[in-house]
């Protein structure tokens, strides 16, 4: 039942992007920039319908942000993906933006992704200027340096440390690449409403640490067609990552742990917040 519905914003969002994407000129950089928004979970785009959902926010006001955090989420991919970055050939079991097209085009396809999750963030119809002003700055926050931006810049400089991060590290620099982007978009929602955002921050971060340790997981006992990307890569780097550092079974028995944590921070909601607990459980339960 959970994956139905997750498919089927997947196919709400896929049909917003199609909106937005199709009324820009037909350039490489805009097909580039379509053929990355294609495919994925959208489990972060999931999470902004979805909490909106728990605050009676009407689809129509949320899809724009759930449109806007894949196209940032897409972004952060494309420039991962560079040579100068992580230097992947494949994602989602198709060649990469800079592989299909080139270099150039994958930079400024994930330029203008970025730009794009901004200007949805701030169209009319998500409501009030308050609100919109509240979503743009938390995502500004949530994406830059003290967000997504700083956790890549630690990956990065793991890469050439002399010593492998410890946990707390490791910790620290997932709450910044996965976590803070998962929990923007549980708190979403919220915002839109203009309501408590606490019980979905706490869910998010104990969600976001989850879905990494269960990338981790993924990463040693995936099947890389399913996973569309390379597997072990970290372990063949010699990078510190929650499975080396605790062991494969304990690093499944924290997951699972962290899984309990999220769906207890939601209780209050009582049985409104299943679907969101049901996303939790998803997490350490994927293929991919």
């Amino acid at each position: 039942m959970f994956r139905e519905k997750l498919a089927q914003d997947a196919a709400r969002i896929q049909s917003h992007f199609d909106l937005v994407l199709g009324a820009l000129d037909d350039l490489d950089v805009t097909r580039a920039m379509a053929y990355a928004t294609e495919g994925g979970k959208r489990l972060r785009g999931f999470l902004v319908l979805e909490s909106a959902r728990l605050h009676c926010v009407h689809e129509d006001r949320a899809i724009w942000p759930a449109a806007g955090i894949e196209a940032l989420h897409a972004y952060s991919l494309v420039h991962d993906d560079l040579p100068c970055m992580d230097d992947d050939d494949l994602r989602r079991g198709r060649p990469t933006v800079h592989v299909k097209w080139d270099e150039g085009t994958a930079v400024l396809a994930g330029d203008a992704l970025q730009t794009l999750a901004f200007e949805l963030c701030t169209r009319p119809e998500v409501g009030n200027a308050e609100v919109r002003a509240e979503l743009t700055l938390t995502l500004a926050k949530a994406s830059g340096a003290q967000g997504m931006a700083l956790g890549q810049a630690l990956d990065i400089a793991a890469e050439t440390a002399a010593t492998p991060l410890t946990l707390d590290e490791i910790t620290r620099l997932q709450a910044g690449k996965t976590g803070a982007l998962i929990e923007w978009s549980a708190c979403a929602g919220a915002q839109l409403a203009q309501a408590n955002t606490e019980p979905l921050r706490q869910y998010a971060r104990a969600l976001g640490l989850a879905f990494q340790i269960a990338d981790d997981i993924l990463d040693i006992e995936g099947d890389a067609e399913k996973a569309g990307k390379r597997l072990q890569k970290d372990a063949d780097a010699g990078k510190a990552t929650f499975v080396s550092l605790l062991g494969l079974d304990a690093a499944k028995a924290r997951a699972a742990e962290l899984v309990d944590q999220a769906c207890a921070a939601l209780d209050g909601y009582g049985a409104s917040a299943e679907t969101l607990k049901d996303a939790a459980r998803f997490v350490i339960a994927r293929d991919s």
